[in-house]
């Protein structure tokens, strides 16, 4: 099934060996004739959000990390759980999209891959709730010791949650097709 959609995936983490990239490297190669997936690369160097910055011209990062999101038919966000919470890094670029509503019903698949993350997952639901992001239950997920189920080149090597992975890239297309209401 041929598809023009693209999803802008943004990882959690900045760490350049991280488990939650490799997790997307994963599912962008099984997404593979479902949909394309880009990889938001930035998420270091954006300024640390201030009220004050965010204006009509706010930094030019914020302003091509914005205009990403726009161009996106999709959003993944795979991110580890830091201290029990969201990573300060991926909070920071979420807060720079409020006041310019790139997520408001915006499809959206969240994957919390940690040691856990139930809380740090629970905490960035309810983030991407309040600024409207189109979510559907199958577009949520956890994979918990995610360290045993993706190996450093990009490969799910656990059976159930190569399963997981499979079905949200099916409710995520889904949701990028006939949103729901």
């Amino acid at each position: 099934m041929p598809t023009s959609k693209t999803v802008l995936a943004i990882c959690g983490s900045t760490r350049a060996q991280s488990s939650n990239l490799n997790l997307i490297k994963a599912l962008a190669e099984l997404a593979k004739g479902v949909f394309e997936v880009e990889i938001f690369t930035g998420l270091a160097e954006l300024p640390h959000f201030n009220p004050d910055l965010d204006t009509e011209s706010p930094a030019p990062e914020v302003t091509a990390f914005r205009n990403q999101l726009k161009a996106a038919d999709g959003i993944l966000i795979c991110t580890p759980e830091y201290a029990m919470g969201v990573p300060g890094s991926l909070k920071n670029a979420i807060d720079w999209t409020v006041s310019s509503m790139e997520f408001h019903q915006k499809p959206t698949a969240l994957i919390t891959a940690s040691s856990v993350g139930q809380k740090g997952h629970q905490a960035l639901l309810e983030t991407l709730m309040v600024i409207e992001a189109k979510m559907v239950e199958e577009s949520k997920l956890i994979i918990p010791f995610i360290r045993t189920k993706v190996n450093d080149e990009g490969v799910i090597t656990e059976a159930d949650t190569l399963n997981e992975v499979k079905n949200l890239i099916q409710a995520f297309f889904n949701l990028m097709v006939n949103p729901v209401e």
